[in-house]
């Protein structure tokens, strides 16, 4: 095997690690060695294969190739993983997974399916009337000596910092709780975008990019939105389109709606931070004294916001779906909890039922086992309530037995927020 035959071979190796990303600046240089790891000894070609994706980040490869044969022996990413730190915004010291590079490390995790966190430069896409384009994705976040963020909101790394932890925490609430690798299930990691616009008061997912972006907030009303809850929440849309993929629109778009608020509650749960402890509340730390609440949602009670539905009524299919979500939301918190007056996460809780029944909750593990299964195995884009409640007694069934007690806390609590 000659010599540029094994650098191709190489070259075509990284794109196949990289599927769907442009690499620039690719270069593969081999060098004849003398495998002796790998059975006897042969002669064999090491080429260590590099290139950058289309966001500027190195990416590479080494692959090793019999001499004579041309079969690949071995194959191996070169940019190894570090650890180092980070000073949140909302979650204290944290630990982060890097990239080391020739000048510093980038947030960039190896671990997690290369997910990176970039800086938008408080630009947006770019808008003509309705229709947005999305720009190129943000440069990665770079540091120097691998301790990332001061914890003040005004450092531009600090909230960097929080996005990266929030992606990790999802991806590893996902793949520790329902064996699910990445938002897609695929193994790849998906990036954040930081700073995006000026006082933006809103996070969002977009399939398009298959990312994460974060506004700063207005200081008013908002803080920077990067909180573990909107984090678990804005990614679970992206495990949404891969599954169910729930019309985001009616009854559906309320379940679309509460299956992010759902699990984004669980990865917060998950993330079993002291500075963060979990509850059934909706971004309680991005709000500000201005925004007149002490959440965005609430599970426990969903009216507390003004606007989001306790109960089920034909009315319901009519509301924004941020407020039609209340009602699964609802049966969330009581299929897990339970009804009533408690603490929870150091928070005071209260469920009231809307058919004055006493639900007795089966616990957090559980509601998302059930709700994970009857998203990916039975809900469809036009699940309604209706549906949603024959999908997690389903799912229920399929996990713990028909007619056994999870079985029957799924109807319970169904019927206590009047889907019966």
């Amino acid at each position: 095997l000659a010599a540029p035959r094994a650098a191709d071979l190489a070259a075509n190796l990284l794109r196949a690690a990289h599927l769907g990303e442009t690499l620039n600046r690719l270069t593969a240089r081999p060098q004849l060695v003398v495998d002796a790891l790998h059975g006897a000894p042969r002669l064999a070609w090491r080429t260590d294969a590099a290139a950058q994706d289309s966001a500027g980040n190195p990416v590479a490869r080494t692959v090793l190739t019999d001499a004579h044969t041309g079969a690949r022996i071995d194959a191996w990413d070169r940019l190894e993983s570090v650890s180092g730190d980070g000073k949140s915004l909302y979650g204290g010291t944290v630990p982060l997974e890097t990239t080391r590079t020739a000048s510093g490390y980038e947030l960039k995790d190896p671990t997690r399916g290369d997910t990176y966190t970039g800086d938008a430069g408080n630009r947006t896409d770019l808008c003509v009337l309705v229709v947005c384009v999305i720009r190129a994705p943000a440069p990665v976040v770079t540091d120097a000596d691998n301790h990332w963020g001061t914890g003040a909101a005004a450092d531009r790394a600090t909230v960097a910092v929080d996005a990266q932890y929030g992606t990790n925490v999802t991806w590893d609430y996902y793949e520790d709780t329902h064996g699910r690798r990445g938002i897609a299930g695929d193994g790849k990691g998906s990036y954040n975008r930081v700073h995006y616009g000026n006082a933006y008061n809103n996070a969002f997912w977009d399939d398009r990019c298959f990312c994460m972006t974060y506004g700063d907030g207005d200081g008013t009303q908002m803080g920077p939105l990067v909180s573990l809850d909107v984090a678990g929440h804005e990614m679970t849309h992206g495990v949404t389109s891969k599954t169910a993929g729930l019309t985001y629109s009616g009854e559906s778009g309320g379940l679309n709606e509460a299956t992010s608020d759902i699990f984004g509650t669980l990865v917060e749960f998950h993330a079993a931070n002291a500075q963060d402890p979990g509850d059934w509340l909706i971004g309680e730390e991005v709000v500000r004294d201005g925004f007149g609440k002490d959440a965005l949602r609430f599970m426990d009670r969903p009216s507390k916001d003004g606007s989001s539905a306790d109960c089920w009524d034909e009315t319901v299919k009519d509301l924004d779906v941020h407020y039609s979500s209340g009602v699964a939301n609802h049966f969330a918190y009581l299929l897990a909890e339970g009804s009533g007056a408690k603490t929870v996460g150091g928070t005071a809780h209260n469920s009231p039922t809307c058919d004055g029944s006493t639900v007795t909750g089966i616990g957090r593990a559980k509601l998302g086992t059930i709700w994970y299964r009857a998203l990916t195995v039975h809900m469809t884009s036009s699940t309604d309530y209706a549906g949603a409640r024959t999908a997690t007694l389903k799912a229920a069934a399929d996990l713990y037995g028909e007619g056994g007690a999870e079985h029957k806390a799924v109807a319970a609590a169904w019927s206590a927020v009047g889907v019966g």
